[in-house]
């Protein structure tokens, strides 16, 4: 045990008998290590300077602050240190990557004795923000070193001094057959370690499969596998036929690029680089994985096994066998700009470069550099699609081609509590003390039922993090974060959220990983290349008992008939992955009611959806919205500015309402046609997979254990057909029965209405507003139980360890809990009956505009 940083040396203790690295340095932590750079004990040296220049966050956390303010005041003389000489510390500003560090640095150019370093310091430093303006004042003002630091930044030597991406590179393969999705790579019930990489890594493949066997089952996954595999030499390569589908958490990247990344400098417990290669790679994945640095391929892995040590030929676009050369599959690069991602660190640093790069350029008049690679050019002739010219409009110009390159910009970000707290630590990487997006809200719904002590830390730290920068904050039992994400959206225009199933059915939004969130929120932009579109073009009558979650699951079930989607993981062919799913022919939906279709379309791994609703849906959903923003205003909820302003847009919207319409002349991919005269009986997704979906009448009288109502798939609507439902019930459900109301709205009115009554008598364990069981990290089913749902997916282990989940409507789930089985269609008809003649007011909607 060290004599010095006593506290700091225990938990570091304590972290290393569980096998992860310490923890940064916190602010006390920091202090300490200043305070005793100052004076060291004999033989600490070393040491103490590893702990400053690796051990302590970057960016604007509160132990940089003190980090960038102790080096400040030894470059200048102020403080005298054995262990960092006035050199040494301009350096190790250098290394902080921005926000604290920088004004530091600026005043350092005024310093003749130390200027240099400080231009040398600042050429590598990305997040200048408005400080630029500071530099080109000084440069205009004859200051020779910010004049040569904007001349380094013109030639964009921060990016030329990285090495380019080798020729070759030997990698052993680390390969996971069939599907993996991002709840194997970050376990739902883990979600309280996220934000530590390291432990959250541990937990990657915790539940064994039939090719790979955890640690210890449930708890640590095959971590001596991949020492192993480590062993022979060489980085790692992973590998699996479908990868990264599910959700849009970052922590399943974090979690991979721990244990096949490399090193940050100057970023603890965080690592960047890899190589994942998939048949096929899920678009939000492999987007996160762009903004982590590292490169993602798509090819045959057939020929790939665990073990093989590999040469990765980037260039030539091969993988081939170490020591034979035979060529084991072929790759291209989907976008010729993957290289200088991978080479800058990541998509965002090299987007953030690349700006300052253009600012420098510009300053200087020069015209734009070569240096960097140029995304594809697009040719097309013909109109757009709807999401194409919503996309335009937010990028100033009509439309966006498919394939295209753009920055959009975003109007409306979300980030939930699983997530959040990663957000929060890349917001701090990014140097962000004010977000540029105009509606960046925080929701609580993951962790509000059950908290842990960790929940219970974010809960009261988080909205603050958030206020100060100008977002919005919900209170933990506010519900679920859609539902009133969608609430603050404006049509036709563009958002993104920290969660998979951010899809707005006002506009169109791409789901991120929390970096790319951050970086929305911060930046009010968000890189893309423009997806293709598939039209779902739904006609006909939908029939009496077909709910709207019926035709969610005849999206898949139709394009299975047609070809265009395989439940097989292995040679998987899907449609919609990576696409906008645009939808036509329900135009007079409710706004409320189309999310339950845009929603799903994160279960079809697509990109994004757009829905064409009437002008009279939105104007009604806006005027509901405007009220809710501003009781919310009135009711203390923070930032006021935030949700008065959104509702002042809202408003002017409405004064002269347009919505945007797809030229007829556009074109799609493809077109899944759907006769709602043919859906004559339920759909449902049956265990373990969102994609196999089959009618009722394929697994009538399937014994169920455990039925759940809730989650973002549903609305008051929903709960009052289940109270009608269960009204002639004389006993309690013949299943373990939950439920939860999706907001806390929607639970008093549930209440008001006298209905809880009706469910409680039916035995429903009526939980917190929020997502309850759907995303498995807080409440669970069973294990091995067999679960009728209503929630969002049902991978494996998601509900519950084992469990084999159905995805169903509302409807069918309460049908369902009355008989202990999986009705047959005529059992269903039966027993829904009792709806007839009654939709207008089971399925109408809250309207805040309406007060009581």
């Amino acid at each position: 045990m060290e004599k010095y940083l006593t506290e700091y040396y225990e938990q570091a203790g304590e972290r290393a008998r569980l096998g992860v690295e310490p923890l940064p340095l916190n602010a006390e932590f920091t202090k300490q290590l200043c305070e005793l750079c100052k004076n060291p004990p004999v033989g600490s040296e070393s040491e103490l300077l590893h702990l400053l220049k690796d051990r302590i966050n970057p960016g604007v956390d509160e132990s940089s602050a003190i980090k960038a303010e102790f080096l400040y005041d030894i470059a200048t003389g102020k403080t005298v240190s054995p262990v960092v000489d006035k050199t040494l510390a301009v350096k190790l500003l250098g290394t902080m990557k921005g926000g604290f560090n920088v004004g530091y640095l600026i005043k350092l150019l005024e310093d003749e004795s130390m200027a240099a370093e400080a231009e040398t310091a600042l050429e590598h430093t990305l997040l200048i923000y408005n400080a630029f303006d500071e530099i080109a004042a000084l440069a205009d003002k004859g200051n020779t070193f910010a004049l040569n630091l904007i001349k380094k930044w013109a030639d964009a030597t921060w990016f030329t001094s990285k090495e380019s991406f080798p020729q070759k590179v030997t990698l052993t393969v680390f390969k996971v057959a069939g599907e993996t999705n991002t709840d194997d790579f970050s376990p739902a019930p883990d979600a309280w370690s996220r934000p530590d990489i390291p432990l959250h890594a541990l937990a990657m493949y915790k539940m064994s499969r039939d090719d790979l066997k955890a640690d210890v089952e449930g708890v640590k996954g095959p971590v001596s596998t991949i020492e192993a595999l480590k062993s022979k030499g060489f980085p790692l390569i992973f590998v699996g036929d479908v990868v990264g589908t599910g959700s849009s958490r970052k922590s399943a990247a974090n979690s991979l690029l721990w244990h096949i990344g490399h090193d940050i400098e100057g970023v603890p417990n965080k690592r960047s680089g890899g190589v994942v290669v998939g048949g096929k790679i899920a678009p939000i994945f492999y987007n996160t994985l762009e903004d982590s640095g590292a490169l993602p391929l798509e090819a045959d892995v057939s020929k790939l096994n665990r073990g093989d040590v590999v040469d990765l030929n980037v260039y030539d676009g091969t993988i081939t066998n170490h020591e034979t050369g035979e060529v084991l599959c072929s790759f291209s690069l989907k976008t010729p700009t993957l290289l200088d991602e991978v080479r800058a660190g990541g998509r965002i640093p090299l987007i953030i470069g690349k700006d300052l790069t253009d600012r420098a350029r510009a300053y200087l008049k020069l015209g734009p550099t070569d240096v960097f690679a140029k995304a594809s050019e697009v040719k097309a002739s013909g109109g757009f699609t709807r999401a194409q010219k919503i996309v335009g409009r937010a990028c100033g110009v009509e439309g966006i081609r498919p394939g295209q390159y753009c920055q959009p910009v975003i109007t409306t970000v979300g980030s939930q509590d699983t997530t959040g707290p990663m957000t929060r630590d890349e917001l701090v990487d990014l140097a962000c003390l004010k977000f540029t997006a105009p509606m960046v809200m925080q929701s609580f719904c993951h962790t509000a039922a059950y908290p842990k002590s960790v929940d219970v830390k974010t809960h009261s730290t988080l909205p603050k993090f958030i206020h100060s920068r100008g977002g919005v904050a919900l209170n933990p039992g506010d519900g679920v974060i859609h539902t009133w994400l969608n609430r603050m959206c404006l049509p036709d225009t563009v958002g993104t959220g920290g969660d998979s199933h951010t899809r707005m059915p006002l506009g169109i939004s791409f789901a991120a990983g929390s970096g790319l969130v951050a970086f929305a929120a911060a930046t009010g932009i968000m890189p893309l290349d423009m997806p293709e579109s598939v039209l779902v073009r739904f006609k006909g009558k939908r029939k009496a008992g077909i709910t709207l979650r019926d035709l969610v699951h005849a999206i898949p079930y139709f394009a299975i008939k047609k070809g265009l989607l395989t439940v097989e993981k292995k040679g998987k062919k899907n449609v919609f992955s990576g696409k906008i799913i645009e939808i036509e022919g329900l135009e007079n939906l409710s706004v409320e009611h189309a999310f339950e279709l845009a929603d799903a379309s994160a279960e079809r791994s697509a990109a994004a959806c757009a829905i064409k609703l009437s002008q009279a849906s939105v104007e009604k959903y806006l005027k509901s919205n405007i009220a809710l923003l501003r009781k919310m205003a009135e009711d203390g909820y923070e930032s006021k500015e935030a949700l008065l302003k959104r509702a002042d847009a809202m408003q002017k919207w409405l004064e002269n309402p347009s919505l945007i319409e797809a030229d007829k002349d556009c074109s799609y991919a493809e077109v899944l046609e759907i006769d709602l005269d043919e859906i004559k009986e339920p759909i449902l997704c049956a265990p373990n997979d969102p994609d196999d979906a089959r009618l009722l009448s394929e697994v009538a009288n399937t014994k169920i254990d455990e039925v759940f109502i809730g989650s973002c798939m549903t609305n008051i609507g929903h709960y009052r057909a289940a109270a009608e439902i269960f009204r002639d019930l004389k006993s309690e459900a013949k299943v373990r029965l939950w439920m939860a109301p999706p907001t806390r709205m929607d639970r008093q009115e549930l209440s008001d209405e006298g209905l809880l009554s009706i469910l409680g008598k039916a035995g429903a364990r009526i939980e917190i507003p929020g997502c309850s069981l759907c995303m498995g990290n807080q409440a669970r089913v069973a294990d091995n139980a067999t679960v009728i749902s209503t929630s969002t997916r049902n991978f494996p282990n998601r509900l519950g360890n084992g469990a084999n989940v159905f995805l169903g409507s509302a409807e069918l789930a309460s049908v369902t809990a009355k008989l202990g089985r999986l009705p047959s269609v005529e059992e269903y008809f039966d027993n829904t009956r009792c709806l007839d003649g009654k939709e207008n007011s089971i399925y109408s909607l809250l309207d805040f505009s309406k007060s009581k």
